[in-house]
Protein backbone atom coordinates (compact mmCIF):
# COMPACT_ATOMS: atom_id res chain seq x y z
CA UNK A 1 0.00 0.00 0.00
CA UNK A 2 1.20 3.29 -0.73
CA UNK A 3 2.36 6.37 1.83
CA UNK A 4 -1.40 7.92 0.63
CA UNK A 5 -3.23 5.09 1.03
CA UNK A 6 -1.81 4.62 4.95
CA UNK A 7 -2.40 7.93 5.56
CA UNK A 8 -6.51 7.51 4.12
CA UNK A 9 -6.56 4.48 6.49
CA UNK A 10 -4.93 6.51 9.23
CA UNK A 11 -7.59 9.27 9.12
CA UNK A 12 -10.24 6.66 9.24
CA UNK A 13 -8.86 5.37 12.68
CA UNK A 14 -8.62 9.41 13.57
CA UNK A 15 -12.26 10.07 12.74
CA UNK A 16 -13.22 7.27 15.07
CA UNK A 17 -10.84 7.95 17.95
CA UNK A 18 -12.16 11.58 17.62
CA UNK A 19 -15.65 10.79 17.95
CA UNK A 20 -14.78 8.35 21.01
CA UNK A 21 -13.26 11.47 23.17
CA UNK A 22 -15.58 14.06 21.93
CA UNK A 23 -18.07 14.88 24.86
CA UNK A 24 -20.63 15.74 21.84
CA UNK A 25 -21.06 12.41 19.96
CA UNK A 26 -24.39 11.44 20.89
CA UNK A 27 -25.85 14.56 19.57
CA UNK A 28 -23.47 14.99 16.92
CA UNK A 29 -24.35 10.85 15.71
CA UNK A 30 -28.32 11.98 16.57
CA UNK A 31 -27.83 14.87 13.63
CA UNK A 32 -26.54 12.52 10.86
CA UNK A 33 -27.51 9.22 11.60
CA UNK A 34 -28.77 7.11 9.76
CA UNK A 35 -31.27 10.23 8.72
CA UNK A 36 -28.43 11.34 6.79
CA UNK A 37 -26.37 8.16 5.86
CA UNK A 38 -27.06 7.92 2.07
CA UNK A 39 -26.19 11.11 1.93
CA UNK A 40 -22.75 11.25 3.11
CA UNK A 41 -21.93 7.99 1.67
CA UNK A 42 -22.82 9.80 -1.27
CA UNK A 43 -20.46 12.88 -0.48
CA UNK A 44 -17.97 10.19 0.48
CA UNK A 45 -17.91 8.31 -2.93
CA UNK A 46 -17.64 11.70 -4.17
CA UNK A 47 -14.42 12.59 -2.27
CA UNK A 48 -12.93 9.34 -3.33
CA UNK A 49 -13.00 10.17 -6.88
CA UNK A 50 -11.45 13.94 -6.37
CA UNK A 51 -8.82 12.37 -4.26
CA UNK A 52 -7.96 10.20 -6.95
CA UNK A 53 -8.70 12.12 -9.83
CA UNK A 54 -6.59 15.49 -8.61
CA UNK A 55 -4.26 13.85 -6.21
CA UNK A 56 -3.78 10.35 -7.87
CA UNK A 57 -4.41 9.39 -4.09
CA UNK A 58 -5.13 5.48 -4.03
CA UNK A 59 -8.26 5.39 -1.74
CA UNK A 60 -8.65 1.59 0.03
CA UNK A 61 -12.53 0.11 -0.19
CA UNK A 62 -14.08 -2.85 1.59
CA UNK A 63 -13.17 -5.99 -0.51
CA UNK A 64 -16.64 -7.68 0.79
CA UNK A 65 -19.89 -6.61 0.44
CA UNK A 66 -22.32 -6.31 3.18
CA UNK A 67 -21.77 -7.04 6.89
CA UNK A 68 -22.00 -10.97 5.85
CA UNK A 69 -20.41 -13.30 3.08
CA UNK A 70 -23.13 -15.80 3.96
CA UNK A 71 -26.05 -12.99 3.97
CA UNK A 72 -26.77 -11.07 0.59
CA UNK A 73 -26.63 -7.58 1.50
CA UNK A 74 -30.18 -6.72 0.73
CA UNK A 75 -31.52 -9.05 3.31
CA UNK A 76 -29.43 -7.66 6.45
CA UNK A 77 -31.40 -4.36 8.12
CA UNK A 78 -29.98 -1.73 6.70
CA UNK A 79 -28.75 1.52 8.86
CA UNK A 80 -31.72 3.31 8.14
CA UNK A 81 -34.11 1.00 8.93
CA UNK A 82 -38.19 2.31 9.95
CA UNK A 83 -38.08 -0.01 12.57
CA UNK A 84 -37.44 2.41 15.50
CA UNK A 85 -36.21 -0.32 18.17
CA UNK A 86 -33.45 -1.48 15.72
CA UNK A 87 -32.68 1.94 14.37
CA UNK A 88 -32.19 3.22 17.84
CA UNK A 89 -30.25 0.08 18.76
CA UNK A 90 -27.58 0.71 16.17
CA UNK A 91 -27.57 4.30 17.36
CA UNK A 92 -26.30 3.13 21.18
CA UNK A 93 -24.16 0.07 19.69
CA UNK A 94 -22.30 3.30 17.31
CA UNK A 95 -21.93 5.11 20.27
CA UNK A 96 -20.25 2.22 22.07
CA UNK A 97 -18.04 0.97 19.35
CA UNK A 98 -17.27 3.96 17.51
CA UNK A 99 -18.95 2.05 14.28
CA UNK A 100 -21.75 -0.15 13.38
CA UNK A 101 -20.23 -2.65 13.26
CA UNK A 102 -20.88 -5.90 11.26
CA UNK A 103 -21.43 -8.41 13.69
CA UNK A 104 -23.82 -5.65 14.58
CA UNK A 105 -25.72 -5.27 11.90
CA UNK A 106 -26.27 -9.03 11.42
CA UNK A 107 -27.57 -9.24 15.14
CA UNK A 108 -30.06 -6.57 14.04
CA UNK A 109 -32.48 -9.83 12.54
CA UNK A 110 -33.16 -10.08 16.15
CA UNK A 111 -33.51 -6.69 17.69
CA UNK A 112 -34.75 -7.83 21.28
CA UNK A 113 -31.53 -9.97 21.31
CA UNK A 114 -29.17 -7.47 20.26
CA UNK A 115 -30.25 -4.78 23.07
CA UNK A 116 -29.34 -7.58 26.00
CA UNK A 117 -25.65 -8.24 24.13
CA UNK A 118 -24.91 -4.80 23.74
CA UNK A 119 -25.63 -4.21 27.48
CA UNK A 120 -23.75 -6.95 28.41
CA UNK A 121 -20.89 -5.92 26.29
CA UNK A 122 -20.99 -2.45 27.28
CA UNK A 123 -20.85 -3.47 31.04
CA UNK A 124 -18.23 -5.97 30.44
CA UNK A 125 -15.72 -4.00 28.38
CA UNK A 126 -16.47 -0.05 29.42
CA UNK A 127 -18.03 -0.23 32.80
CA UNK A 128 -16.42 0.04 36.24
CA UNK A 129 -15.10 -3.48 36.71
CA UNK A 130 -12.01 -5.49 38.73
CA UNK A 131 -9.72 -5.26 35.51
CA UNK A 132 -8.38 -2.44 33.55
CA UNK A 133 -9.25 -1.66 30.21
CA UNK A 134 -5.95 -2.36 28.60
CA UNK A 135 -6.70 -5.89 30.09
CA UNK A 136 -10.21 -6.86 29.08
CA UNK A 137 -9.15 -6.09 25.39
CA UNK A 138 -6.15 -7.69 25.53
CA UNK A 139 -7.63 -10.72 26.89
CA UNK A 140 -10.24 -10.32 24.18
CA UNK A 141 -7.60 -10.69 21.93
CA UNK A 142 -6.05 -13.91 23.28
CA UNK A 143 -9.57 -15.66 23.50
CA UNK A 144 -10.47 -14.96 19.58
CA UNK A 145 -7.24 -15.88 18.69
CA UNK A 146 -8.02 -19.23 20.12
CA UNK A 147 -10.23 -19.76 17.08
CA UNK A 148 -8.17 -17.71 14.60
CA UNK A 149 -10.70 -14.81 14.53
CA UNK A 150 -9.35 -12.02 12.47
CA UNK A 151 -12.38 -9.87 12.52
CA UNK A 152 -12.24 -9.92 16.65
CA UNK A 153 -8.65 -9.65 16.62
CA UNK A 154 -8.55 -6.79 14.54
CA UNK A 155 -11.23 -5.49 16.64
CA UNK A 156 -9.76 -5.42 20.09
CA UNK A 157 -6.12 -4.74 19.07
CA UNK A 158 -7.60 -1.52 18.07
CA UNK A 159 -9.30 -1.42 20.97
CA UNK A 160 -6.74 -2.20 23.38
CA UNK A 161 -4.52 0.78 21.48
CA UNK A 162 -7.28 3.25 22.13
CA UNK A 163 -7.13 2.52 25.87
CA UNK A 164 -3.74 3.53 26.06
CA UNK A 165 -2.16 -0.19 25.85
CA UNK A 166 1.15 -0.91 25.46
CA UNK A 167 1.96 -1.60 21.61
CA UNK A 168 5.10 -3.81 22.73
CA UNK A 169 2.18 -6.24 24.35
CA UNK A 170 1.19 -6.77 20.77
CA UNK A 171 3.97 -8.36 19.76
CA UNK A 172 3.20 -11.67 21.74
CA UNK A 173 2.70 -13.15 24.32
CA UNK A 174 6.68 -13.08 25.14
CA UNK A 175 5.90 -9.24 25.88
CA UNK A 176 2.76 -9.06 28.12
CA UNK A 177 3.13 -9.07 31.90
CA UNK A 178 3.43 -12.34 33.31
CA UNK A 179 -0.10 -11.91 35.15
CA UNK A 180 -1.82 -12.10 32.12
CA UNK A 181 0.70 -15.08 30.64
CA UNK A 182 -0.71 -17.16 33.68
CA UNK A 183 -3.99 -16.87 31.86
CA UNK A 184 -2.85 -18.98 28.89
CA UNK A 185 -3.31 -22.58 29.95
CA UNK A 186 -6.73 -21.58 31.58
CA UNK A 187 -7.75 -19.88 28.00
CA UNK A 188 -7.09 -23.11 25.62
CA UNK A 189 -8.90 -25.19 28.11
CA UNK A 190 -12.02 -22.92 28.35
CA UNK A 191 -11.82 -22.46 24.95
CA UNK A 192 -11.66 -26.17 23.60
CA UNK A 193 -12.50 -28.73 26.38
CA UNK A 194 -13.74 -26.60 29.20
CA UNK A 195 -14.68 -29.80 31.08
CA UNK A 196 -10.97 -30.49 31.87
CA UNK A 197 -11.19 -27.12 34.00
CA UNK A 198 -9.86 -28.02 37.74
CA UNK A 199 -9.93 -26.05 41.18
CA UNK A 200 -5.87 -26.89 40.81
CA UNK A 201 -6.26 -24.30 37.90
CA UNK A 202 -7.77 -22.15 40.15
CA UNK A 203 -5.52 -22.13 42.21
CA UNK A 204 -2.89 -21.69 40.65
CA UNK A 205 -3.75 -18.17 39.45
CA UNK A 206 -4.85 -17.46 42.49
CA UNK A 207 -1.73 -17.64 44.38
CA UNK A 208 1.49 -17.10 44.44
CA UNK A 209 3.63 -14.28 42.69
CA UNK A 210 1.76 -11.96 39.67
CA UNK A 211 -1.58 -13.55 41.17
CA UNK A 212 -5.06 -12.79 40.49
CA UNK A 213 -7.75 -11.80 42.29
CA UNK A 214 -11.14 -13.69 42.48
CA UNK A 215 -13.11 -10.75 41.25
CA UNK A 216 -10.16 -9.73 38.68
CA UNK A 217 -10.52 -14.26 37.92
CA UNK A 218 -14.30 -13.69 37.56
CA UNK A 219 -13.86 -10.78 35.24
CA UNK A 220 -11.41 -12.67 33.00
CA UNK A 221 -13.27 -15.63 32.87
CA UNK A 222 -16.54 -13.96 31.59
CA UNK A 223 -14.61 -12.09 28.87
CA UNK A 224 -12.80 -15.16 28.10
CA UNK A 225 -16.20 -17.34 27.13
CA UNK A 226 -18.02 -13.90 25.16
CA UNK A 227 -14.96 -13.83 23.03
CA UNK A 228 -14.83 -17.63 22.30
CA UNK A 229 -18.29 -17.92 21.52
CA UNK A 230 -18.59 -14.82 19.77
CA UNK A 231 -15.79 -16.39 17.41
CA UNK A 232 -18.53 -19.09 17.12
CA UNK A 233 -21.07 -16.38 15.91
CA UNK A 234 -18.61 -14.80 13.53
CA UNK A 235 -17.63 -17.94 11.72
CA UNK A 236 -20.98 -19.21 11.79
CA UNK A 237 -23.07 -16.20 10.45
CA UNK A 238 -19.77 -15.56 7.29
CA UNK A 239 -18.84 -11.81 9.54
CA UNK A 240 -17.02 -9.85 6.93
CA UNK A 241 -13.48 -8.00 7.78
CA UNK A 242 -14.39 -4.14 8.61
CA UNK A 243 -12.60 -1.65 6.35
CA UNK A 244 -9.48 -1.03 8.45
CA UNK A 245 -8.38 -4.02 9.37
CA UNK A 246 -5.28 -5.37 8.07
CA UNK A 247 -7.23 -7.70 5.01
CA UNK A 248 -10.87 -5.69 5.09
CA UNK A 249 -9.72 -3.24 2.40
CA UNK A 250 -7.99 -3.51 -0.94
CA UNK A 251 -6.69 -0.67 -3.55
CA UNK A 252 -7.98 -2.66 -6.65
CA UNK A 253 -10.89 -1.43 -8.98
CA UNK A 254 -14.30 -2.99 -7.84
CA UNK A 255 -13.85 -4.99 -11.53
CA UNK A 256 -11.13 -7.11 -10.51
CA UNK A 257 -11.45 -8.16 -6.66
CA UNK A 258 -14.94 -8.35 -6.81
CA UNK A 259 -16.11 -11.09 -4.12
CA UNK A 260 -12.44 -11.32 -3.11
CA UNK A 261 -13.70 -11.86 0.90
CA UNK A 262 -16.12 -14.80 -0.19
CA UNK A 263 -15.68 -18.16 1.49
CA UNK A 264 -14.96 -20.89 -0.55
CA UNK A 265 -18.31 -22.86 -0.73
CA UNK A 266 -16.26 -26.29 -1.62
CA UNK A 267 -15.25 -26.86 1.90
CA UNK A 268 -18.51 -28.73 2.93
CA UNK A 269 -18.52 -30.75 6.41
CA UNK A 270 -17.45 -34.45 5.39
CA UNK A 271 -20.28 -35.97 6.89
CA UNK A 272 -23.10 -34.25 5.34
CA UNK A 273 -21.97 -33.75 2.33
CA UNK A 274 -21.98 -37.36 1.65
CA UNK A 275 -25.25 -37.75 2.81
CA UNK A 276 -27.96 -37.88 -0.15
CA UNK A 277 -31.10 -38.05 1.48
CA UNK A 278 -32.67 -34.59 1.78
CA UNK A 279 -33.73 -32.91 5.17
CA UNK A 280 -37.24 -32.73 6.51
CA UNK A 281 -39.27 -30.04 5.31
CA UNK A 282 -40.78 -27.52 7.77
CA UNK A 283 -44.27 -29.18 7.36
CA UNK A 284 -42.40 -32.79 8.49
CA UNK A 285 -41.03 -30.46 11.66
CA UNK A 286 -44.66 -29.57 12.42
CA UNK A 287 -45.72 -32.71 12.41
CA UNK A 288 -42.88 -34.49 14.38
CA UNK A 289 -43.33 -31.65 16.66
CA UNK A 290 -46.95 -32.51 16.99
CA UNK A 291 -46.05 -36.40 17.75
CA UNK A 292 -43.94 -35.83 19.91
CA UNK A 293 -46.24 -33.75 22.10
CA UNK A 294 -49.05 -36.23 21.78
CA UNK A 295 -46.29 -39.13 22.86
CA UNK A 296 -45.30 -37.20 25.67
CA UNK A 297 -48.94 -36.89 27.13
CA UNK A 298 -49.01 -40.38 27.41
CA UNK A 299 -46.18 -41.97 28.40
CA UNK A 300 -43.34 -41.21 31.10
CA UNK A 301 -40.05 -41.53 30.85
CA UNK A 302 -37.75 -43.12 33.50
CA UNK A 303 -34.78 -41.76 34.47
CA UNK A 304 -32.52 -44.34 33.49
CA UNK A 305 -33.89 -43.98 30.28
CA UNK A 306 -33.38 -40.70 29.50
CA UNK A 307 -29.95 -41.01 30.09
CA UNK A 308 -29.39 -43.75 27.64
CA UNK A 309 -30.88 -41.41 25.17
CA UNK A 310 -28.54 -38.42 25.96
CA UNK A 311 -25.16 -41.18 25.62
CA UNK A 312 -26.96 -42.25 21.98
CA UNK A 313 -27.05 -38.46 20.75
CA UNK A 314 -23.74 -38.38 22.37
CA UNK A 315 -22.30 -41.22 20.60
CA UNK A 316 -23.54 -39.96 17.61
CA UNK A 317 -21.92 -36.76 17.69
CA UNK A 318 -19.35 -38.87 17.47
CA UNK A 319 -19.73 -39.16 13.71
CA UNK A 320 -20.03 -35.80 12.78
CA UNK A 321 -16.28 -35.00 11.51
CA UNK A 322 -15.66 -31.27 10.76
CA UNK A 323 -14.36 -30.23 7.18
CA UNK A 324 -11.09 -28.78 7.01
CA UNK A 325 -9.71 -24.84 7.87
CA UNK A 326 -11.16 -23.05 4.96
CA UNK A 327 -7.55 -21.15 4.57
CA UNK A 328 -8.06 -17.82 2.90
CA UNK A 329 -4.93 -16.10 1.43
CA UNK A 330 -5.96 -13.58 4.77
CA UNK A 331 -5.46 -16.52 6.70
CA UNK A 332 -3.08 -17.98 5.65
CA UNK A 333 -0.64 -15.14 6.56
CA UNK A 334 -2.14 -14.40 9.17
CA UNK A 335 0.26 -14.47 12.60
CA UNK A 336 -1.80 -16.17 15.77
CA UNK A 337 0.77 -18.18 16.95
CA UNK A 338 2.01 -15.05 18.78
CA UNK A 339 -1.12 -14.84 21.21
CA UNK A 340 -1.38 -18.58 21.71
CA UNK A 341 0.42 -21.09 23.62
CA UNK A 342 0.13 -24.85 22.55
CA UNK A 343 -1.77 -24.16 18.92
CA UNK A 344 -2.32 -27.94 18.04
CA UNK A 345 -4.63 -27.95 21.37
CA UNK A 346 -8.43 -28.35 19.67
CA UNK A 347 -11.54 -29.85 20.31
CA UNK A 348 -12.00 -33.31 21.46
CA UNK A 349 -15.27 -35.15 21.76
CA UNK A 350 -16.19 -35.54 25.29
CA UNK A 351 -17.16 -38.89 24.65
CA UNK A 352 -14.54 -40.65 23.06
CA UNK A 353 -14.99 -43.65 20.47
CA UNK A 354 -14.35 -47.22 22.19
CA UNK A 355 -12.94 -45.35 25.18
CA UNK A 356 -14.14 -45.72 29.12
CA UNK A 357 -15.39 -42.86 29.88
CA UNK A 358 -12.83 -40.67 32.39
CA UNK A 359 -14.33 -37.52 33.10
CA UNK A 360 -18.30 -37.91 34.81
CA UNK A 361 -21.36 -36.40 32.53
CA UNK A 362 -22.18 -33.01 33.94
CA UNK A 363 -25.60 -33.22 35.35
CA UNK A 364 -27.34 -29.53 35.03
CA UNK A 365 -30.40 -30.80 37.15
CA UNK A 366 -33.00 -28.88 37.87
CA UNK A 367 -34.54 -31.09 40.65
CA UNK A 368 -31.67 -34.53 42.13
CA UNK A 369 -33.74 -37.89 42.31
CA UNK A 370 -33.34 -39.84 44.87
CA UNK A 371 -30.16 -41.39 44.87
CA UNK A 372 -28.43 -38.64 42.64
CA UNK A 373 -26.10 -36.60 43.77
CA UNK A 374 -26.84 -32.75 43.10
CA UNK A 375 -24.26 -31.43 40.42
CA UNK A 376 -23.97 -27.34 39.57
CA UNK A 377 -26.69 -25.06 37.46
CA UNK A 378 -26.34 -22.12 36.22
CA UNK A 379 -29.60 -20.99 37.81
CA UNK A 380 -28.71 -22.54 41.35
CA UNK A 381 -25.24 -21.87 41.95
CA UNK A 382 -23.66 -20.04 38.55
CA UNK A 383 -26.04 -17.08 39.09
CA UNK A 384 -25.25 -16.30 42.34
CA UNK A 385 -21.47 -17.29 42.58
CA UNK A 386 -20.95 -15.09 39.76
CA UNK A 387 -23.09 -12.37 40.80
CA UNK A 388 -21.18 -12.40 44.22
CA UNK A 389 -17.50 -12.25 42.68
CA UNK A 390 -18.43 -9.20 40.18
CA UNK A 391 -21.22 -7.44 40.76
CA UNK A 392 -24.30 -7.66 38.77
CA UNK A 393 -22.83 -9.22 35.72
CA UNK A 394 -24.87 -12.08 36.46
CA UNK A 395 -27.98 -10.49 35.87
CA UNK A 396 -26.78 -9.80 32.52
CA UNK A 397 -25.90 -12.98 31.75
CA UNK A 398 -28.87 -14.40 32.89
CA UNK A 399 -30.66 -12.13 30.88
CA UNK A 400 -29.11 -12.71 27.94
CA UNK A 401 -29.07 -16.38 28.25
CA UNK A 402 -32.81 -16.30 28.58
CA UNK A 403 -33.08 -14.41 25.49
CA UNK A 404 -31.48 -16.12 23.59
CA UNK A 405 -33.10 -19.69 24.59
CA UNK A 406 -36.92 -17.83 24.90
CA UNK A 407 -37.08 -15.47 21.51
CA UNK A 408 -39.19 -16.71 19.35
CA UNK A 409 -41.81 -15.02 16.64
CA UNK A 410 -43.96 -18.08 16.44
CA UNK A 411 -42.53 -18.93 12.79
CA UNK A 412 -40.88 -21.66 10.88
CA UNK A 413 -40.07 -20.41 7.61
CA UNK A 414 -43.50 -19.75 5.79
CA UNK A 415 -45.98 -21.34 8.36
CA UNK A 416 -46.99 -18.77 11.53
CA UNK A 417 -48.53 -19.21 14.60
CA UNK A 418 -46.05 -22.42 15.64
CA UNK A 419 -44.26 -22.83 19.05
CA UNK A 420 -40.88 -23.36 18.23
CA UNK A 421 -40.45 -24.10 22.13
CA UNK A 422 -39.83 -27.45 21.18
CA UNK A 423 -37.45 -26.90 18.32
CA UNK A 424 -35.08 -24.52 20.51
CA UNK A 425 -35.12 -26.70 23.56
CA UNK A 426 -33.61 -29.59 21.09
CA UNK A 427 -30.81 -27.00 19.63
CA UNK A 428 -29.98 -25.86 23.12
CA UNK A 429 -29.23 -29.03 24.56
CA UNK A 430 -27.90 -30.23 21.61
CA UNK A 431 -25.06 -27.86 22.09
CA UNK A 432 -24.73 -28.66 26.07
CA UNK A 433 -24.25 -32.51 25.41
CA UNK A 434 -20.99 -31.69 23.61
CA UNK A 435 -19.65 -30.14 26.19
CA UNK A 436 -21.03 -33.75 28.19
CA UNK A 437 -24.04 -31.31 30.28
CA UNK A 438 -27.08 -33.68 30.94
CA UNK A 439 -29.75 -31.79 31.38
CA UNK A 440 -32.15 -34.78 33.48
CA UNK A 441 -35.30 -33.26 32.74
CA UNK A 442 -35.03 -33.29 28.64
CA UNK A 443 -35.94 -36.28 26.61
CA UNK A 444 -32.63 -36.46 24.31
CA UNK A 445 -34.85 -38.77 21.97
CA UNK A 446 -36.49 -35.34 20.89
CA UNK A 447 -32.67 -34.48 19.43
CA UNK A 448 -33.01 -37.18 16.66
CA UNK A 449 -36.71 -36.19 15.55
CA UNK A 450 -36.37 -32.41 14.97
CA UNK A 451 -32.26 -31.93 13.63
CA UNK A 452 -31.62 -33.50 10.90
CA UNK A 453 -27.94 -34.42 10.50
CA UNK A 454 -26.91 -30.86 8.21
CA UNK A 455 -28.25 -29.05 11.01
CA UNK A 456 -26.30 -31.46 13.48
CA UNK A 457 -23.00 -31.00 11.68
CA UNK A 458 -23.67 -27.47 11.07
CA UNK A 459 -24.09 -26.68 15.08
CA UNK A 460 -21.27 -29.02 15.99
CA UNK A 461 -18.45 -27.17 13.63
CA UNK A 462 -19.80 -23.82 14.78
CA UNK A 463 -19.80 -24.57 18.25
CA UNK A 464 -16.43 -26.81 18.63
CA UNK A 465 -14.48 -25.75 15.48
CA UNK A 466 -15.97 -22.84 14.57
CA UNK A 467 -12.83 -21.34 11.74
CA UNK A 468 -13.75 -24.03 9.86
CA UNK A 469 -17.39 -23.06 9.35
CA UNK A 470 -18.06 -22.63 5.66
CA UNK A 471 -20.34 -21.23 2.97
CA UNK A 472 -21.90 -24.32 2.06
CA UNK A 473 -22.27 -25.47 6.04
CA UNK A 474 -24.58 -22.79 6.21
CA UNK A 475 -26.09 -22.91 2.48
CA UNK A 476 -26.69 -26.96 3.34
CA UNK A 477 -28.99 -26.83 6.61
CA UNK A 478 -32.56 -25.50 6.74
CA UNK A 479 -33.19 -24.25 3.05
CA UNK A 480 -36.84 -23.75 3.69
CA UNK A 481 -35.77 -21.30 6.38
CA UNK A 482 -35.38 -17.76 6.26
CA UNK A 483 -31.60 -16.23 7.17
CA UNK A 484 -32.79 -14.62 10.41
CA UNK A 485 -33.71 -18.27 11.58
CA UNK A 486 -30.81 -19.55 10.73
CA UNK A 487 -28.99 -16.20 12.23
CA UNK A 488 -30.87 -17.48 15.52
CA UNK A 489 -29.35 -20.83 15.45
CA UNK A 490 -26.12 -19.10 15.20
CA UNK A 491 -27.34 -16.84 18.45
CA UNK A 492 -28.06 -19.98 20.18
CA UNK A 493 -24.50 -21.51 19.54
CA UNK A 494 -23.02 -18.46 21.33
CA UNK A 495 -25.47 -18.20 24.46
CA UNK A 496 -25.51 -22.15 24.78
CA UNK A 497 -21.54 -22.50 24.61
CA UNK A 498 -20.83 -19.42 26.81
CA UNK A 499 -23.26 -20.82 29.84
CA UNK A 500 -21.20 -24.55 29.09
CA UNK A 501 -17.81 -22.50 29.53
CA UNK A 502 -18.74 -20.52 32.37
CA UNK A 503 -20.56 -23.53 34.16
CA UNK A 504 -17.40 -25.30 34.29
CA UNK A 505 -15.37 -22.75 35.30
CA UNK A 506 -17.86 -21.34 37.84
CA UNK A 507 -18.09 -24.98 39.32
CA UNK A 508 -13.78 -25.25 39.80
CA UNK A 509 -14.19 -21.85 41.44
CA UNK A 510 -16.66 -23.01 43.95
CA UNK A 511 -14.59 -26.64 44.44
CA UNK A 512 -11.76 -23.96 45.33
CA UNK A 513 -14.03 -21.80 47.74
CA UNK A 514 -15.30 -24.79 49.69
Amino acid sequence: MGECSYFVMDNIRIVRQTVLCSSSRGKWLQDVFPDNIAHIGEEFKFGRKNLKRERGVQIPRPVSHGPSSFIPEHEIVPPETDDEQTRQLFVDAFLQNNRLENITSVMGFHPQYLESFLRLQHYLLRMDGPLPQDYRHYIGVMAAARHQCSYLVDLQESEFLMQDGDPDWLKGLDYIPQKLRNLCELNKILAHRPWLITKQHIEQLLRGNDSWSLSELVHAIVLLAHFHSLASFVFGTGINLEIDHECGHTLQPASLSEGANDVEAHHSNSVASSLESSEPGVEMLMHRMKKIQEAADLQEISQEEMKQRFEKVEKQSLELLPGQSACSECLAVSDYAKYRDDPHFHYEDFAKRGEERTIPTFRAQMEAPPGWLRDYSWEDQGFSLVNRLYSDIGQLLDDKFRMAYNLTYYTMGPQKDVDTSMLRAAIWNYIHCMFGIFHDDYDYGEVNQLLDIRLKSFIKTVTCYPERTTRKDYDNFWKEFKHSEKVQVNLMVLEARMQAELLYALRAIMRYMM
